[in-house]
């Protein structure tokens, strides 16, 4: 009985509390509504209304149905409120109608425009105003200042009532301070000083030019990339088993910075122990594909050179007719001698088909521009691997913002379909940029560059640079795949005049030469070049007799044909301690036009981190010969600071004695040069926010030869010079500054010395 007693109490307050929520028009089973009255509606029409509602007048309809229809028309999303109410017969709707927003402002803005916020919102002018999107559109421009580093910006919007159900939205802004990264520690590392490790990171600390500098603001997405750099950087280097525990941002006590702290471990440095191929295909020969591998026993481990081989191997498969092979490089980590056993297991693997590639969101750049950066064609093998790697080249090429690129599986379940997704950001770009150098002066420079010209992917420009007593127009032209992947033709134009520049003479020079690169290794190219060249000397004052006959000779016009060989392993190298660069080129004229000449030069650089990567050491070696039958100042070779430091350009080499004891100022160049250059750069201590670094160089060279010389003619048999000096560098907003101290350890009497040299060049 108390059961029963208790269940009837709950159907009691139940029914009684369903009676007070219900709307009245519920309370009845059926009804019969004769006429729909609407009320409230300002913009949106009443058929509209009716539409939603959808009951026909003067039939008999149950409760739900009601309910249903006030249901939609609320739902429409078109009204703040909406209410139901049946008397005799008449349901009548009364609606309050969501007010329009009428303008959009934003006050107390300063470091960010109205443009730029006006971006990132959802609400929109003539629109309906919703209280959730003004929400959204609140912490938008929150994130926009986070991105920036104003994580205390304080965003209040207000809505201002106007006439006729409009609004105006009002954004009140407290952009607050800049948070910097006041400090970035490093826990766990001992391989790599805390201050190496820092150069790798993309997020810097606050230094003296924080009002210019964003990557001292701390952003999110930036840590993350961080972590991927350090994980690269260790692992890279052998140390296989690297991970960053976790990354701890902490705001001061005076909430105005930061202190990030990456813990990591770096685990053991490994290296390479046995290498070897293996393969059930009976037409593979391993000793073939042994022969091209990178990795060898004994070196440091690197996944950057395992992915090479990789990618070698499926290559020289393809070539042998080898199509759907996998190749898989199995690890084995031995702790005991700390070496890594790789095996490169080459397996048929399934037969993929790429059947298509579907490209957009590309409006400006022509589909064959993404295309050609697969390296493949629908029809072909489908390699994943082959897919990332054209997903690197896409965004290497700087024309995207974003590029997405995604496979599915194709019409059949042996095809996929490659989908790419990009968006395009400016390409062209009007700079103004200046120079200034104690030898040179001060420069003006103005370019027009266009990288992606009317969407070939071709690179376009035009350059005006002036300096001191000279003057510079060229055009440049380069299309970077020419017929085939690889293979560029450029075009290079320039006209020069200079203006008693280092000289008692006047020069007028245009050069045109058409160039075809293409590689022929994996770090190395060739080019080819044809040229015109038209070189004159003029308005000659108080100069020699050597220069004075090369002025007398006129216009000097000459067609040239030039050749040059380069291998760079300084940046991509497999090491990335060790690089070398070797440069040679040859050119030779004379087939048209004035006199013969033949010109070669040559450069080997070497380069190595030493001291845990804290001293980068350099060693050039440089030269070039001249074998000229009739050869002016123009063509032969200067030692200017860029080849030999402490003496200033011209200030070394054969020169011409006119009257006892007086020198003549214009320097007469040599046939034949060698210079070696040697330099350290380091660490000078200083905190690191500053981008002060020091080095030291130590030069030794030589410049001698002329092809026709009178007895007035000192120094013609060569006299090697040497310089001792230190350098500055100094890495500021406007371009990288850099301050060479030196002093000549052998010179000459009648040579020219520089002791103090500044270069800085930059771009707005």
């Amino acid at each position: 009985m108390k059961l029963r007693k208790k269940l009837f109490f709950v159907f009691f307050v139940a029914s009684a509390c369903l009676f007070v929520l219900t709307p009245n028009f519920l309370i009845a089973q059926t009804f019969t509504i004769s006429e729909i009255e609407i009320d409230g509606n300002q913009r949106i029409e009443t058929e509209t209304i009716e539409s939603y509602i959808s009951l026909s007048k003067g039939q008999n309809f149950e409760a739900d149905e009601i309910n249903s229809a006030y249901q939609r028309v609320l739902k429409s999303g078109l009204f703040e409120s909406v209410k139901f109410d049946e008397t005799d017969g008449v349901l009548k709707v009364t609606v309050v109608e969501y007010p329009t927003i009428n303008r959009i402002y934003f006050e107390g803005n300063v470091r960010i425009e109205d443009t730029v916020l006006e971006k990132v919102l959802k609400s929109k002018e003539k629109y309906v105003l919703d209280a959730q999107t003004v929400e959204q559109d609140r912490k938008s421009i929150a994130e926009t200042y986070a991105v920036r580093g104003r994580l205390a910006a304080r965003i209040n919007p207000k809505v201002i009532k106007k006439s006729e159900n409009r609004v105006d939205l009002v954004f009140e802004i407290f952009e607050g301070g800049v948070i910097e990264i006041q400090k970035i520690g490093i826990v766990g590392n001992k391989a790599f000083s805390d201050r190496r490790l820092r150069r790798v990171l993309s997020t810097k600390q606050a230094g003296p030019f924080r009002a210019f500098v964003r990557s001292d603001t701390f952003v999110e997405e930036r840590i993350e990339f961080d972590k991927k750099a350090l994980e690269e950087f260790y692992i890279s280097r052998g140390f296989v088993d690297f991970r960053v525990n976790s990354v701890n941002a902490e705001l001061t006590e005076e909430r105005d910075g930061y202190f990030v702290v990456f813990n990591i471990t770096e685990g053991q440095q490994f290296s390479v122990g046995n290498v070897s191929v293996e393969t059930s295909l009976k037409e593979l020969d391993t000793a073939e594909y042994y022969k091209i591998l990178k990795l060898k026993a004994g070196s440091v481990y690197s996944a950057k050179v395992t992915e090479l081989d990789v990618e070698k191997i499926e290559r020289l498969a393809l070539k042998n007719g080898l199509d759907f092979i996998r190749v898989r490089p199995q690890i084995a980590k031995d702790g005991s001698s700390l070496a890594v056993n790789v095996t490169y297991s080459i397996e048929r693997g399934p037969r993929v088909i790429l059947e298509r590639i579907n490209i957009a969101g590309n409006t400006a750049t022509l589909d064959k521009v993404i295309r050609r950066q697969f390296r493949a064609a629908e029809g072909d093998p489908f390699s994943a691997r082959r897919i990332r790697q054209a997903t690197d080249r896409i965004r290497s090429l700087g024309f995207f913002e974003t590029v997405d690129v995604s496979a599915r599986e194709g019409k059949r379940r042996d095809s996929v379909i490659v989908d790419v997704l990009v968006k395009e950001k400016p390409t062209g770009s009007v700079s103004l940029g200046g120079s200034y150098s104690t030898s040179s002066g001060f420069g003006l420079l103005l370019e027009y560059a266009e990288r992606n010209f009317l969407g070939r992917g071709q690179d376009f420009r035009l350059k005006y640079n002036s300096g001191v007593g000279s003057r510079t127009y060229s055009l440049g032209f380069i299309e970077p795949e020419f017929l085939s992947p690889g293979l560029s033709l450029g075009l290079s134009s320039k006209f020069i005049e200079t203006e008693k520049e280092n000289s008692n003479y006047d020069t007028t020079i245009l050069d045109v030469s058409p160039k075809v690169s293409f590689p022929i290794s994996d770090y190395s190219k060739l080019s080819v070049s044809i040229g015109y060249n038209e070189t004159e000397l003029r308005n000659a004052v108080n100069v020699g007799s050597i220069i004075q006959n090369e002025v007398d000779l006129g216009q000097d016009e000459r067609a040239y044909s030039r050749i040059a060989y380069t291998y760079n392993t300084l940046r991509d190298g497999l090491d990335p301690n060790f690089g070398v660069l070797l440069k040679l080129s040859q050119e030779v004229s004379g087939f048209t036009g004035d006199g013969e000449s033949s010109k070669t030069s040559a450069l080997a650089r070497l380069q190595r981190k030493i001291l845990n990567e804290e001293v980068l050491v350099k060693g050039t070696l440089e030269g070039g010969v001249l074998d000229y039958g009739n050869s002016r100042v123009t063509d032969r070779f200067f030692l200017g600071s860029a080849l030999m430091r402490g003496f200033e350009p011209g200030g070394i080499g054969p020169r011409e004695i006119v009257n006892e004891g007086e020198v003549i100022n214009d320097a007469l160049g040599g046939n034949t040069f060698a210079v070696l250059r040697l330099e350290a750069e380091f660490s000078l201590g200083l905190p690191e926010e500053y981008g002060i670094d020091g080095g030291i160089f130590f030069d030794v060279g030589n410049l001698w030869s002329l092809d026709n010389i009178t007895e007035d003619v000192i120094y013609d048999d060569g006299s090697w010079r040497s310089v001792l000096g230190a350098s500055l560098f100094w890495k500021t907003p406007i371009g990288p500054l850099r301050f060479n101290f030196s002093r000549p350890l052998k010179k000459e009497k009648f040579d020219r010395e520089q002791n103090f040299d500044l270069t800085i060049r930059t771009q707005f």
